[in-house]
């Protein structure tokens, strides 16, 4: 079964070189933002895996829920206690942020930049209300938010086999203590993320040791932002189809016309001759 990839960055191609052995296995994905575009979870989810996939805006966690209906899909944010947080929305992006520095800096770019207050949790009150015992991979993508969310993961307990966060062009985070002094090793940065595997699974080393290839038997997915622009064909098309919609309209309208009749009726004393 050939492999499509939905990640940004060929993450999940990655992940599923090192786990597709396992089935039925157990994603967390915080920041999940849209179920398909960009998704590192979607290709494990069309493999029967399920998880718990965490965003706070709305209209991605609606979509969430429509597209996931077996996930577990929660609408907070995940950080370092149970409280009340500022979120910046910026609708119809992965920019949406609980950083206010990152959003005033967004919103000078020109973004819709929109205010909103909204609940945080702790991954570990998370996990110990809806996650297994086997957590197979934890992906964060947070903006920013990063350190208050590992705070709140109690890894001597949850032990996901594969962490790795979204922290582009930063191979130094502040916050990589927190995760390396839980006994994590830090395997890879791809230029976006950084990839941790659990000591109890260094087994999985090799799988990370070399970039996706052909040798993977992956496809992108439609309209992925690595392939061949479709927006223009798309368009050509619709507006071949809006022609060929509008000319079949008028024929029909020709046809149930008195003259067309008319027509008709001269033609079939003409062929009765």
């Amino acid at each position: 079964m050939t492999f499509i990839s939905y990640a940004q960055n060929f993450e999940d191609i990655r992940l599923w070189r090192a786990l597709k052995f396992f089935e039925n296995g157990f994603y967390i994905d915080v920041g999940a933002n849209d179920p398909s575009v960009d998704s590192v979870t979607r290709a494990f989810y069309e493999r029967g895996w399920r998880g718990i996939n965490i965003e706070p805006a709305q209209a991605f966690h609606d979509a969430l829920c429509e597209h996931r209906p077996n996930d577990t899909n929660l609408r907070c944010a995940a950080g370092d206690g149970e409280k009340e947080l500022t979120f910046y929305d910026i609708p119809g992006t992965g920019l949406s942020t609980l950083d206010a520095d990152l959003a005033r800096t967004h919103k000078d770019a020109g973004y819709d930049v929109q205010t909103k207050v909204i609940k945080s949790r702790t991954l570990r009150s998370i996990c110990e209300e809806h996650a297994p015992k086997t957590i197979h991979f934890l992906k964060i993508d947070v903006e920013g938010h990063e350190e208050s969310v590992l705070r709140g993961m109690d890894f001597s307990k949850w032990r996901p086999w594969i962490v790795l966060v979204e922290t582009p062009f930063d191979r130094s985070p502040t916050w990589e203590r927190i995760i390396t002094e839980a006994s994590y090793r830090f395997i890879q940065f791809d230029g976006l993320n950084s990839f941790y595997l659990a000591e109890e699974h260094l087994n999985l080393i090799g799988a990370f040791e070399t970039p996706p290839s052909f040798l993977d038997e992956f496809k992108l997915c439609y309209g992925h932002h690595f392939s061949f622009p479709v927006g223009e064909l798309e368009n050509a098309l619709a507006a071949e189809k809006q022609r060929a919609n509008q000319a079949e309209a008028e024929l029909l309208a020709l046809k149930q016309s008195r003259s067309w009749r008319v027509v008709q009726v001269f033609r079939a004393m003409l062929g009765r001759r």
